[in-house]
This record gives structure tokens, sequence and C-alpha cells, in this order.
């Protein structure tokens, strides 16, 4: 199944409180209930003004709807095509 990265622009959100990511985090995870076993969150990196999400999808339409279905924007979604490591550099 494709992995994906999620951009959201979100202002702030380095400042969000405890508090705000655990409602975030739970509106997420109620969308994802609704969606079914097809999409998975992954793990989440929060910054000054943005979050990156990964996602494990069958396709992006699938993320664009958690998003709308949740309120969250997702203003970039970028399929991840392989993965590398500090091991990537052993012979």
């Amino acid at each position: 199944m494709p992995k994906f990265v999620i951009e959201r622009e979100i202002p702030g959100a380095g400042k969000l409180s405890a508090k705000d990511l655990h409602a975030i985090s739970q509106k997420s995870c109620s969308v994802l209930n609704k969606l079914g076993p097809q999409i998975q969150w992954v793990e989440s990196y929060v910054t000054d003004d943005k979050v990156y999400c990964v996602y494990i999808a069958p396709n992006a339409e699938l993320i664009k709807e958690h998003a709308r279905q949740g309120g969250f924007p997702a203003n970039r979604i970028s399929e991840v095509k392989t993965m590398i490591d500090p091991t990537s550099a052993e012979g």
C-alpha cells in the first residue's frame, strides 16, 4: 500500500497546546475510523507553521477525503517512492 507525506499549513502549529493537539488527534482518529482500515495515520511532525503527516492509503483521494471530513488542510500530498537512511550508504 502506498505511503504519503501530507503537508498541512497551520499557522502557529508549533505553539498549539497539548490539549489542542490532543483534540486534533482525536478528530483525525474519529474520521479515520469512519473511513475504514485502508487509510492509516503513521505519525506527524509539528513545526512552527506546518504539520507533516505520514499516512498509508490506497490513493491520494482518500487522504483528501480525510482532510475534508476532518476540516484539516492538505496543502500538498506527496507519494513516497522509496525510503533511504544511513544504512543506504553501506555497500
